[in-house]
């Protein structure tokens, strides 16, 4: 399945083959570490990567804005990279796709990265708020660990998890869900991936990037 209904804080949200949460009852996407223009910081360090990154985080939002009637999305940090995610290229396809979407309400939880990089372009017309950003139940933070009212959905870490047998291994996107938290897997392309230990309680969901699987 594309996408998987849990029940969190009293509310219904779907996780995301695409690794990302909707809450259907505020038509909101929520997303944890884009990293727009991380590709371009490592070229500016003369790190031969691959092109389109930004691209890719884009027509991946379209296609979900279009998909779920989204009319809201909430960025839970690490919106830009590094001061590198500027450059003149990457704005302006940011600018172009917020032109595509001038009615989204956009909102971003500063994280850490946002402190190095700096905010983004005021042109994008996105309300920028520091953790917790509280919404109903939920505290949206950047950071898990962060002591928060309410029921905090957050990013950082960029989780996965192994999947074994005795021969092969795999290491897909997750999210954690605990029973006052849940992490969220890193939305951008070209972002990498910490391997997670579930603590004691918390359910583990992967992506397989067509279905949502629980594991835990």
């Amino acid at each position: 399945m594309n996408d998987l209904a849990v029940e969190l804080a009293g509310e219904r949200v779907l996780l995301l083959a695409q690794k990302a949460l909707v809450w259907p009852a505020q038509r909101m996407l929520v997303v944890a570490d884009i990293h727009f223009g991380k590709a371009a910081a490592f070229r500016s360090l003369g790190v031969p990567v691959p092109r389109g990154t930004t691209t890719e985080n884009l027509l991946a939002l379209d296609a979900l804005v279009e998909r779920y009637g989204v009319r809201q999305i909430v960025f839970l940090g690490d919106f830009l990279h590094a001061r590198a995610a500027h450059a003149r290229a990457t704005q302006a396809a940011l600018l172009a796709w917020r032109g595509r979407h001038p009615d989204l309400a956009l909102t971003l939880v500063r994280g850490n990265h946002d402190l190095h990089a700096g905010d983004p372009a005021r042109e994008l017309d996105i309300d920028l708020v520091d953790e917790p950003y509280q919404v109903g139940p939920f505290a949206f933070c950047h950071h898990p660990d962060l002591a928060a009212p309410g029921y905090v959905l957050a990013g950082h870490v960029h989780p996965v998890f192994v999947l074994a047998t005795r021969f092969d291994a795999l290491r897909l996107p997750c999210f954690v869900l605990g029973t006052s938290r849940m992490i969220l897997p890193s939305f951008g392309a070209f972002t990498g991936g910490h391997v997670v230990a579930p603590e004691s309680g918390d359910q583990i969901y992967v992506s397989s990037g067509e279905a949502i699987h629980s594991v835990r």
